[in-house]
């Protein structure tokens, strides 16, 4: 090696190191690999006990025909659109230990419309239903825009169907974020059968986070089956309640599983 090219090494050796190593130098933190590892412990352990839940739920609580709570979120009426794009925003709610989404609604904005039905046994000691909508985004985890808790209306136990539009909580401050228009009753469940759910453990934390934080057990629902409706009858039950918007009426026909007296008298309740 001659004496330029040993030179020439040597300062850019003097580039690179300056000065003593610092003593954890190419260590691994012991104490971050335990957090870590204590972490997905954790999560296998709370996988492990949600799907017992799931078992014990599915043991205890009987047939097919049992009562369900049925939920149906609408559409939303939001204050601002974040973002330099109209949002995509979809729902999450939680009934007890179960978590629900919407589909999204793609450049939905300021005004989604899901008309998704969610069907729900009902559990021991729940009275509200939690609610959240987060914008879907691409490149960085999902947007909390909006959210509220809805109390469960004890007159569904009487037969009445309840729609209300409800205030939402965000950026803009308490009921101040908009709101959303949700269906609720109680009866036999439509024959499309129970919606796929998230079972989650009492003590799981951060609900109010993004998708990515969660730690779900994704619970495989039945077969769906397709009610059979006529429509003939829906478009005589639509013309019955023109101020009505007709994704509603079909959303209340089709959870009555097609039956046009109970239809009509579903929105008759809601008119009231």
């Amino acid at each position: 090696m001659d004496s330029v090219t040993a030179k020439a090494n040597e300062e850019r050796r003097k580039r690179v190191y300056v000065g003593d190593l610092p003593k954890d130098f190419l260590r691994l933190d012991v104490v971050s690999l335990d957090s870590s590892t204590g972490r997905l412990q954790q999560e296998a352990a709370d996988q492990q006990a949600a799907m017992a839940l799931q078992q014990t739920l599915s043991c205890t609580q009987g047939d097919r025909d049992r009562n369900r709570l049925n939920i149906t979120i609408v559409q939303a009426r939001l204050i601002k659109n974040y973002g330099l794009t109209r949002m995509d925003p979809y729902v999450r709610l939680r009934v007890g230990h179960c978590v629900y989404e919407t589909q999204t609604d793609p450049n939905g904005g300021k005004t989604p419309k899901w008309h998704k039905t969610v069907q729900t046994l009902p559990q021991e000691g729940i009275n509200q239903i939690h609610i959240e909508i987060f914008d879907e985004c691409s490149f960085k985890m999902d947007e909390l825009i909006a959210w509220t808790t809805i109390p469960i209306p004890i007159q569904i136990y009487k037969g009445v169907t309840i729609e209300q539009w409800y205030n939402l909580t965000g950026k803009q401050g308490p009921n101040n974020e908009g709101t959303i228009n949700i269906i609720i009753s109680y009866g036999t469940p439509p024959v499309m059968g129970l919606t796929s759910s998230v079972m989650m453990l009492p003590q799981m934390p951060n609900f109010s986070n993004s998708k990515a934080n969660l730690t779900p057990i994704y619970v495989q629902p039945s077969a769906p089956q397709i009610p059979v409706l006529n429509t003939e009858d829906l478009k005589q039950i639509q013309d019955m309640f023109p101020n009505m918007d007709k994704e509603t009426v079909k959303t209340v026909f089709e959870a009555n599983n097609g039956n046009k007296d109970l239809t009509v008298n579903s929105l008759l309740q809601l008119v009231d």
